[in-house]
Formats: structure tokens, sequence, C-alpha cells
């Protein structure tokens, strides 16, 4: 462990200093692996903080497991990976209960769900019933197995990677399973310069060996907390409902954005706050992770057509357009 982690012993309270230090240490950890991708970490960190989940939607061999697995080295905290398939079953994610025949009674055997970061790749290869099995863990950082309710360890972080639904042998995420994820986002292609140096990088060595973690999970709960604490103002809250109130609305859209949808993009507006060295949120926090927040929960009707990513993106813009014109857009506030 590098000398930059701190032990969950350890009782100094959060300072904004600190929250600085150890946010830009796991950015940095992470960007070792991920290079020319800053908006993709950004987002990572983001969705830890915020107590979120995160959906990595691309085509095969962008770096999607990459940028997931590079977080997970960055956090001292248990990791656990899920290679979903046809055939995995609800129960090899959440756990089965097994009779012991010495003590003559079932016990629980927990499954790969938990941990404090699990990766889900390749989620939507999986059956929806299998998907499913997300569902509690994700909303309510617990699981329910025969009657018996188990808690997830704290912090609990999903990071699901998923293909376009034009590849083969994909199912589509049910509408409850995508609005429990805080945030898609997509990797795209590298730039020239990026994959150049990959190239010369990685031809003999994983860089993903070479990282150690930079912070404990104690530790990231006081960085939930100190972000938690940031203020936002009630004339800021309602811009955000205001937003979210648009998408339930708007002629092309079939389903708007959910109340689940406005509490995190609230929650990931302070992070975003605070990563920025603010201890307020302002309009642009919100309008920037419109897209990443609502997006992915959006559908569009059928009259409107066009690719989804395109049609709700433009759909977002149009609103923010629109609300921009009819209702006073709140000023940064700082009490």
């Amino acid at each position: 462990m590098s000398e930059a982690v701190m032990t969950e012993q350890e009782t100094a309270a959060m300072t904004g200093e600190e929250f600085t230090r150890l946010t830009d240490a796991i950015v940095a950890s992470v960007t070792r692996v991920i290079d020319g991708k800053p908006d993709a970490v950004r987002s990572a960190l983001v969705c830890l903080l915020a107590e979120g989940h995160l959906l990595i939607e691309d085509v095969p061999g962008v770096g999607k497991t990459m940028l997931a697995r590079a977080l997970a080295a960055s956090v001292d905290a248990t990791v656990r990976r899920i290679q979903f398939t046809p055939d995995l079953l609800p129960g090899d994610v959440t756990g089965v209960s097994v009779f012991n025949p010495v003590g003559r009674e079932f016990e629980f055997k927990p499954g790969a769900i938990f941990a404090h970061i699990v990766i889900a790749d390749e989620i939507n290869r999986s059956s929806p019933k299998t998907q499913s099995a997300l569902l509690e863990a994700m909303e309510e950082g617990q699981v329910t197995v025969d009657g018996q309710t188990h808690l997830l360890p704290q912090p609990f972080l999903v990071v699901a990677t998923q293909n376009p639904l034009e590849m083969e042998g994909t199912y589509a995420l049910p509408e409850a399973q995508r609005d429990r994820f805080m945030m898609r986002i997509s990797m795209g292609y590298p730039d020239q310069r990026s994959e150049a140096l990959m190239l010369r990088q990685r031809d003999t060595v994983n860089p993903l060996d070479a990282l150690t973690p930079v912070v404990t999970a104690q530790r990231v709960q006081d960085l939930i907390a100190w972000a938690r604490a940031v203020h936002i103002a009630p004339a800021i809250e309602d811009y955000a409902v205001a937003l979210a109130s648009a998408t339930r609305t708007h002629p092309d859209l079939r389903l708007g954005a959910s109340p689940r949808a406005t509490l995190q993009l609230a929650r990931a507006a302070k992070v975003r706050a605070a990563l920025d060295g603010r201890g307020f949120v302002i309009p642009d926090d919100v309008t920037a992770l419109l897209v990443p927040v609502f997006a992915h929960r959006l559908i569009p009707t059928r009259s409107a057509g066009g690719a989804r990513a395109r049609t709700t993106a433009e759909t977002i813009a149009s609103i923010l357009e629109r609300i921009a014109s009819s209702v006073r857009v709140p000023i940064a506030s700082r009490t």
C-alpha cells in the first residue's frame, strides 16, 4: 500500500485540503491506466462519492472494464468482478442458502455482490431475471435471500459495463434497472496520441499491476460525508425539479426522469461542486450532469425516431433552452 493510504484508525477530521488531496490522488491513479479520458474518470469518481452506481456503455475494446478495474485498484477495499453471461443465475450474484448436514441447518453463502466495489462486466449479456438480482442491492445496500436480509459493506459501488444493443447476444436492461444507475457514460475511442502511447507502454507491462490503493474504504466514507455536506440552495433544488418535470411532459418522451433521478442529480451536483473546491452548488453543476444522469432513463416516443442516445441528448438540450427562457435560472448562493 502506498504512503498516501490512510489507516482506518485515523481519526483526523476531513478538511477541504484533505478532500482535494485524496480525490486528486484517486484521479491520478486511475489516469495512469486510462489516459486521455478525464471526463470518464471524473464521472466514475462522482458516482463513488455520491453513493450512486455507474453504467459504462460502448463497443468492446475501448477500456470500459479497464476503467472499472483501475478505480477498484485505487481504493483499498474488497472488490469482486462478475462476468455476466446468459447462464448466470441470480443466486450466483446474491448468494444462496446451503444445507449444513453437521449443524442440520441452512447456512447463507454470500454471492459476488458482497464487496465494496462490484464490477458487473457486460451486464446486458445476462437475462433480465439475473439482472434484477441487483435491484435491491443497488437501491438499499442489502440483499434478501430466503426471507433473510443481509447488509452489504459500505461504501458500495456497482460499475457495470454493457455493449450497445445492436451487438449480438445482448438483452436490453429493464427500465427499473437503468433507473438504479446514477450515470451512464461512454468511453469513446482514444485519440491517436493516447492510442500510440498505449501501444508503447502496454506491450510487455499491464499498468493495472503497478497500481496501489491511495485511499481506504473508511476514508472514502469520510469523502462521501464531506461531499454530502455541500450546500444546495432551495432555488437550485427548484431548478433541478423543473428540469426533471419538463422531461415528464415533453412530447418526444413517453417516459421522463423519475424522482430518484432528481435526487441523484442533486447528489452528483454536490460532489461536482466539492471536486471544484466549492462548498455550494451552482446551476452549472446541475446542467453539466443532466445528460449523464437523465439520458439513459428517458424513453422517446416512437414518433421521435432516431438513435436513443442522440434523441435523448437533443431533447435534454431543448428542455434546457426552454427552461432558461421560461424560468429564471438561480444564481449561485453560498448561504
